[in-house]
């Protein structure tokens, strides 16, 4: 009996098909459309139901493409799946009101997570998954693999090779995901050039072109003006780098966004150097360049620093410190998210970050019924990395002091990666940052999703920091204990209410909370004098006139 024969070429025929299309509807010179032609070009090279991956990082948007998308015609092309690492801008969701689009997946929403969270509860997006950005990018080399894929870059050549700059980001994975699966790559562009700097994207993995006349949109995410850093941010970065830091001899390190954290950053060259730390913490980073790790650079306790991205203002600084940052040939940054967050799971002994609510467990969320945050790259470097097998000080003695390692292993020694969360113990009395229940299990309900969108497990967690203290949740012996400890940081908020002051005394005794008196900190200490810069201005003058101020943060 004879087979029928089976066609291998589908998606490539598919493909030629659809640059047949765009060659009748729209015209090219060379790779190139013009912006103006965006809306009829995307008509033309998407099909309904296509999945579409917008290059939506943290440091830059091809929002020229997004806007165009979001102005196609919904009869002709529409219940796109969206993949997002990142969703940053109105037209990001406009396409779902307007059912051009209907699923996405994605990693983080920033500021859109109130509006995104509304559209999720009222049925308008189909919700695939919060991710983490790694496992989304792995996602787009398997299961969801992109259709077609829109970019950004600085420029690119006649040929249509690409220079992404300080900001390459997340193009790599993108472009070769999309491309090695027969998918088409649509790169915006701030401009055309004879020559490139550096090429970074090869014109074989590229389509077409649009240059436009605005940039790319950027964000100046990692900025926080010292001005506005609070005297109870002082007490806790006092207390982590005292309680935490310096103990283990953290040297390489992901520090979270926020202001609890650039406290810290400020404090290591005056508080860190009275405790004579210099040297022996805070060498080796994985980190956008943060203004606020400016006196900490220049007074020489940075060796390293890998980025995700870049940051608004610091492109000029960045280059002139070439002994700390990865920089090319041709004079600028070299960022690489996928590779940097790898870096963050495997290669730092210490993840300390922030986030919305924290259950009794020790479960962390920045998902809640109206508000959908999203995780970003928390989820890796806020995680036990079990495939880790070189060893550091800071990761011994953490597994060392891993009080549930002997039931669990036996008597195998392991290491154990220090997962920290640093948060005011309530913030905000009407949305208290200690709570009894996440609110992940109202978004769970209320989006038919299988399960509560969690940040960082409990079991991965190993201190909380707060303004009452330190709960060295590691060494606790079982669950009772760890909970026991979260009540005694949690201050005001519901959970404080549950601690026993009996009990607390004991968990002090033990060690296993430390309270500012037990560290030898004195609150009233924990003053802004202590800062090594108190305003932008004095992060320019420290970095030499080299980093300019975002627009937005002028003083």
């Amino acid at each position: 009996m004879k087979r029928p024969r089976r066609s291998w070429t589908t998606i490539g025929d598919n493909t030629q098909a659809r640059h047949r299309r765009v060659l009748s509807a729209v015209p090219l010179s060379g790779k190139i459309v013009s912006a103006e032609d965006a809306v009829r070009f995307f008509e033309a090279v998407l099909e309904p139901g296509d999945r579409v991956c917008i290059e939506g990082a943290n440091q830059k948007h091809a929002q020229v493409l997004s806007q165009a998308l979001a102005a196609v015609d919904p009869r002709k092309i529409n219940n796109l799946h969206i993949l997002q690492s990142t969703l940053s801008l109105p037209e990001h969701l406009d396409i779902f009101e307007k059912g051009i689009a209907r699923t996405i997946d994605l990693s983080y929403a920033g500021t859109q997570s109130k509006r995104f969270a509304d559209m999720v509860v009222k049925g308008k997006i189909e919700l695939g998954a919060i991710h983490t950005y790694v496992e989304l990018y792995a996602r787009y080399f398997l299961d969801l693999q992109p259709r077609v894929a829109f970019i950004a870059a600085h420029a690119a050549d006649a040929a249509g090779n690409l220079y992404t700059g300080g900001n390459t980001e997340d193009t790599p994975a993108i472009v070769e995901a999309t491309k090695f699966k027969q998918g088409i790559v649509i790169a915006q562009v701030n401009g055309v050039m004879e020559k490139l700097p550096r090429v970074d994207i090869p014109a074989g993995w590229v389509d077409y072109i649009v240059p436009t006349v605005e940039p790319f949109h950027q964000e100046a995410l990692f900025t926080r003006d010292p001005a506005k850093i609070t005297q109870k941010s002082i007490l806790m970065a006092m207390m982590a780098i005292k309680g935490i830091y310096g103990p283990y001899g953290v040297q390489s390190l992901n520090h979270g966004i926020g202001f609890d954290t650039a406290a810290i950053e400020l404090l290591l060259p005056t508080y860190g150097k009275e405790l004579g730390l210099k040297g022996k913490i805070c060498t080796h980073w994985v980190l956008n360049p943060h203004p606020t790790l400016i006196p900490a650079i220049e007074a020489g306790w940075v060796k390293a620093v890998y980025c995700f991205g870049s940051e608004k203002g610091m492109e000029d600084y960045v280059a002139a410190r070439p002994d700390v940052f990865a920089i090319g040939p041709d004079g600028s940054l070299r960022s690489n998210r996928a590779f940097a967050q790898l870096a963050g799971h495997y290669a730092v002994d210490m993840f300390i970050g922030s986030t919305l609510e924290i259950d009794q467990w020790g479960n962390s969320s920045t998902a809640t019924a109206d508000r959908i945050v999203g995780f970003g790259g928390a989820p890796n470097m806020g995680a036990q990395a079990p495939g880790r097998r070189h060893h550091t000080k800071a990761w011994l003695e953490a597994g060392e002091n891993y009080a549930m390692n002997s039931l669990l292993n036996g008597p195998m020694p392991v290491g154990r990666r220090l997962i920290v969360q640093i948060v005011q113990s309530c913030r905000n009395p009407q949305r208290p940052t200690f709570v009894e229940r996440l609110s992940a299990w109202e978004l769970a309900e209320k989006a038919h999703l299988p399960l509560p969108p969690v940040m960082i497990y409990g079991q991965d967690l190993s201190h909380i920091v707060t303004d009452i203290g330190i709960a060295h949740l590691y060494r606790c012996r079982d669950i009772d204990e760890r909970r026991a400890c979260i009540c005694a940081v949690a201050g005001d908020a519901p959970l404080g209410k549950l601690a026993d002051a009996k009990r607390t005394q004991e968990l002090r005794d033990r060690g296993l909370v430390q309270y500012p008196d037990d560290l030898g900190i004195d609150p009233r200490q924990a003053t802004r004098d202590r800062l090594a810069a108190q305003s932008l201005n004095e992060l320019v003058e420290q970095s030499g006139g080299l980093y300019r101020v975002p627009d937005g943060f002028g003083e």
